[in-house]
């Protein structure tokens, strides 16, 4: 097993010892990472000359802590114990070891520790089977007085992990694999006792702003519990129901660690929610701007640095992509060596459909929700921008529809079910071709009513505001013709390019709920379909309904349950007053947290309860995902604490 260390843009995966042994364990790949590198790659401890035992291995928390003892029998009781605590900063990794003497004699231990550093970009430790040429990378090391540093160049791409120890090593030694061994000799006094402080600096390229290293592990605790504390000020916590109140507080916990750096449309510096650790420690919009929906009653300042920082990456006319139509709002940003060189398309990546409607709606969201009219004329530009997109390269006026394809080399998907084969028939055949997926067609219609609002109250310009209103009207008419399945009674998850229904029963019909696309019949019904055996697993609605070819409990997208989705349906159920559904819905998901310390993951496999008494986790699951940290503030919303 491995545990999950995140602070901001960095994150630290250790074993059950505290060791970084560079491999895949857990479903995670052990490594110190900051801004999509891996700047340790090998951290490994003896004590003379072998592995300690574990005595007790890492247990969760925002400090790893563990204890070791030398290798010995019940007849030879360990001599010493070793006491790790270690702990992430912003770009930075410090440990202390505590050396305990057991003896009633003076004890000499000498101990080591193995590092290495290998600079590995994220998208090379993925299980994709893809291989990348990276010509001309050169590694180096550098022996200080007080410990060691790795670089790596490759062109202009320079990066550097530096590593100091107090008490200094006494030697640094080769090991024949790359990798340097730091050595010390601790003299322990008879039940002395002895420490090594250990910190770690990773310098990502292009990042020059000074790292302030914690002092220790204690120091990392003592910060993060500030921020936390931060974000739960003001928030009532519902009394009645204490499962759902120890949700949200561990949601907010971990929403406090999931804010990464980004900047403003005048260069301000912002902290918005990342997509979740471990493989999307980054800004995406789609993420960030659900995240910041379910959040907005309780942390408003999420929306505020979320909506400018999307703003700041908004397409323009000068964008090389072919998806980076102006005005669309960005899916992804990445920062490491592939994106740099253009190996891998995320550097700025536009491969979403329903991020730039998601971002009107925030932006309206936050406006009503506040009162706070000057960011909504201060992103004027970059709103009617997206509405521009959205009416003419998005497909709203020559199709009727947001419109996607295909982007080879990106998303075969571009609406939030993005992975391949997630849009498909309910006998699993894919379309090929454009796709106008239903639950964007939501997000549209949503976008443009909140846009006129703010045309008409805080722009004062009613002539746009009655455009807007008037195509989000025509939007409503086409999508109950065009997609209702009435053998089904229920709406297609998609059409084709040729106006085909894409039949597959899904989730997303509850998507338009949230965005109260469907007229007041339509949407009780489709409402009260959600809950029946087939969709509802007893721990939330499945992607796609079970009994269908395309189902598949372990599926990414095809019939397993996500949090962020059910989050959605929950508040939508309760728009449209199935209040008995909707608590249904949120019981769910708050005894799945229950089950697992009160943490959402960002999906569980589709299992129905009545089988399995237990949620079953999806294999491949982010540990931390913020619109599922965020999922339960949303169940709040919808249902209160009954």
């Amino acid at each position: 097993m491995t545990q999950l260390l995140v602070r901001g843009a960095t994150f630290a995966t250790v074993g059950d010892r505290g060791d970084i042994s560079g491999v895949r364990g857990g479903g995670q790949v052990e490594g110190l990472f900051v801004r999509d590198a891996r700047h340790l790659s090998r951290w490994q401890l003896t004590v003379d000359g072998a592995v300690p035992e574990v005595l007790k291995p890492v247990g969760e928390g925002d400090t790893a802590r563990c204890v070791l003892v030398p290798r010995g029998g019940r007849q030879d009781p360990p001599a010493y114990t070793l006491w790790r605590e270690q702990a992430v900063g912003d770009s930075s990794f410090v440990e202390s070891v505590r050396v305990t003497g057991n003896l009633p004699t003076a004890t000499t231990v000498r101990l080591a520790l193995t590092v290495d550093a290998d600079f590995t970009d994220q998208f090379e430790l993925r299980s994709d089977h893809r291989t990348y040429v990276k010509s001309g990378a050169v590694r180096s090391r550098q022996i200080l007085d007080d410990g060691i540093e790795f670089g790596y160049r490759r062109g202009e791409w320079r990066s550097c992990t530096t590593i100091t120890a107090d008490p200094a090593p006494e030697a640094v030694e080769e090991t024949g694999t790359g990798a340097r061994r730091l050595v010390w000799t601790l003299e322990l006094a008879p039940h002395g006792e002895a420490e090594l402080l250990l910190r770690v600096v990773a310098r990502p390229h292009g990042d020059r702003h000074a790292v302030r290293v914690p002092r220790s592990p204690a120091t990392v605790s003592g910060e993060l519990r500030s921020v936390e504390e931060e974000f739960m000020e003001g928030v009532a916590f519902p009394t009645a129901w204490p499962e759902l109140a120890a949700a949200c507080v561990r949601g907010l916990s971990d929403l406090a660690a999931l804010q990464v750096p980004a900047h403003g449309p005048d260069g301000e510096g912002l902290r918005v929610p990342a997509g979740g650790a471990p493989w999307f420690l980054t800004l995406l919009g789609r993420d960030a701007l659900l995240t910041s929906l379910f959040a907005l009653p309780y942390r408003p300042q999420l929306a505020a640095a979320t909506l400018p920082a999307l703003a700041a990456t908004q397409a323009t006319a000068g964008s090389a992509s072919p998806v980076a139509q102006p005005g669309k709002i960005v899916h992804e940003v990445r920062h490491g060596e592939l994106a740099h060189f253009g190996q891998v398309p995320y550097g700025r990546y536009y491969g979403s459909v329903d991020a730039t409607p998601l971002f009107l709606v925030l932006l309206g969201a936050h406006t009503e929700r506040t009162g706070d009219a000057a960011l909504a004329r201060r992103l004027e530009r970059h709103a009617r921008a997206a509405v521009g997109w959205m009416l003419d390269h998005g497909g709203l006026t020559a199709r009727g529809y947001l419109v996607y394809r295909a982007d080879e080399g990106g998303l075969a998907n571009q609406n939030w079910k993005d992975s391949p084969g997630a849009i498909c028939r309910a006998d699993g055949t894919r379309p090929s071709g454009a796709v106008m997926a239903a639950g964007a067609q939501g997000y549209a219609y949503d976008a443009l009513r909140r846009t006129a609002w703010l045309a008409r109250t805080v722009w004062d310009d009613g002539t746009y505001a009655a455009l807007l209103e008037q195509a989000a009207a025509d939007l409503r008419d086409r999508f109950q013709r065009d997609f209702w399945l009435p053998e089904q009674g229920f709406p297609a998850l998609a059409l084709d390019g040729d106006g085909n229904r894409i039949d597959a029963l899904a989730s997303d019909a509850g998507h338009l709920l949230w965005s109260g696309l469907l007229d007041k019949e339509y949407g009780e019904a489709v409402g009260r379909r959600l809950l029946e055996p087939d969709f509802f697993s007893g721990w939330g609605v499945r992607t796609l309904a079970a009994g269908q070819a395309a189902y598949h409990p372990l599926s990414y997208h095809r019939g397993s349950v996500w949090p962020h989705d059910n989050a959605l349906i929950t508040l939508g159920l309760a728009r449209y007053g199935l209040h008995d559904e909707a608590r249904a819905v949120a019981r769910g998901l708050v005894d799945a947290a229950a089950s697992a310390g009160h943490r959402l993951p960002e999906v569980l496999a589709g299992y129905g309860r009545d089988t399995h008494p237990e949620p079953v986790p999806y294999p491949h699951a982010c540990v931390r995902e913020s619109r599922s940290a965020a999922a339960p503030l949303a169940l709040l919303t919808a249902v209160g604490g009954a």
